[in-house]
């Protein structure tokens, strides 16, 4: 069997004008699959096994924005006692230098009695959460909120299909997760014992800086030769999602700036455009707000101390600075805040409004920012 997950599932587009898609045509670059989306595809294959007694291979899912990429299996075993079957994908990324590319991410799944419902359980090199701040509770195993979801719909159309309940246990692992997970930052975030199964979209977009940075630029020609005023650049697909809620903009006016916000601010100030809006993740906007113009997390990294400060500014009184100054994350501070009355969203969105001003140098662009959470609530704007 192949080892490499074919990629006849690759993301289609009409032919683009701007946004995302145009922008990932124009790089060049092939995208690949989150471990989320190898994670959806095992499990879906060993569920499968479990209630027909064969291994779909390859086997297909469908991604939450309807892509359904095909998946080659690596592994298979199916066994009798106790009742269970293993199905494992190997994770290709595409041209994204990430460091899971090669992994190769199984899925153990078992019977429970009815009633019971979805379980996670995390197998070897996968972690498990240890601290708070995270979008999973302590204890549990690092396998986050989408791919999770997937993997629960994906259940539900097996047992649909071939007469089961739907209650399972998934135990997710990933051959060497533990030595990978060393190049990562999970341990810093209190994931122990492996890799976070990650994705919102089930596509790993590939982000080589020059590549991705000529599309940034692209995308704004794009935009403003078709008389567009108003662009947005967003870190993700779930600020791209809030800012089309918040404005209606249509996708070429949308730039998928991800962790090159300096790029976006330093094209823009040549060729202006009558509004800006910078949306994105709470975290990176603070990597903006603090000076930095690459928020990508081997080159910048959330400062807790400045977060601290600016809830000082906000109100915050020294025991809550305190906190704030030695939380586990950024998302973590932002609750603290929350909690206490203390709008350090706002605070965030202020200054990273200020940093973006401060590179357009004046040029004649009116900006707006818009902090959000992983489940795209809006949390800070100005």
């Amino acid at each position: 069997m192949s080892s490499e997950a074919p990629m006849s599932g690759e993301p289609q587009s009409s032919e683009p004008q701007g946004g995302r898609g145009a922008q990932l045509k124009h790089t060049g670059l092939r995208p690949g699959w989150t471990t989320g989306a190898c994670a959806t595809a095992a499990t879906t294959a060993a569920y499968t096994a479990l209630l027909t007694g064969e291994f779909p291979d390859p086997v297909t899912i469908t991604l939450p924005k309807g892509q359904t990429p095909a998946f080659a299996l690596a592994v298979e075993e199916l066994s009798a006692g106790p009742e269970r079957a293993m199905a494992g994908v190997v994770k290709d990324a595409g041209d994204d230098p990430d460091v899971t590319h090669g992994a190769l991410v199984r899925a153990t799944v078992r019977k429970l009695p009815p009633g019971s419902g979805v379980v996670f359980r995390a197998g070897p090199g996968v972690g498990t959460v240890t601290l708070p701040g995270l979008p999973l509770a302590v204890g549990e195993p690092a396998v986050n909120p989408v791919p999770r979801q997937l993997m629960r719909e994906h259940v539900a159309r097996v047992a649909a299909a071939h007469g089961g309940t739907g209650d399972v246990e998934i135990t997710v692992s990933v051959d060497h997760g533990e030595e990978i997970a060393r190049s990562t930052w999970n341990g810093r975030l209190g994931i122990l014992g492996g890799l976070s199964i990650l994705g919102t979209t089930g596509i790993v977009v590939p982000y080589s800086c020059s590549a991705w940075i000529d599309s940034i630029r692209r995308g704004v020609d794009v935009a403003r030769a078709a008389g567009h005023t108003h662009v947005a650049g967003c870190t993700g697909s779930t600020s791209e999602k809030t800012v089309v809620a918040e404005y209606g903009l249509p996708e070429i006016a949308l730039l998928d700036m991800g962790d090159f916000a300096g790029a976006v601010l330093k094209y823009v100030r040549r060729h202006p455009v009558a509004r800006l809006t910078i949306c994105g993740g709470f975290a990176k906007l603070s990597k903006l707000a603090a000076g930095h113009l690459d928020l990508h997390s081997a080159r910048s990294q959330v400062d807790k101390g400045f977060l601290a400060e600016l809830a000082r500014h906000g109100g915050a009184d020294e025991a809550l600075a305190a906190e704030i100054a030695v939380a586990n994350t950024g998302l973590a501070a932002l609750r603290l805040c929350e909690a206490a009355g203390v709008p350090l969203g706002d605070l965030v969105a202020s200054r990273a409004r200020d940093e973006a001003l401060a590179v357009l140098r004046g040029a004649p662009v009116e900006v707006d920012v818009i902090c959000v959470d992983r489940a795209g609530v809006v949390v800070g704007r100005t």
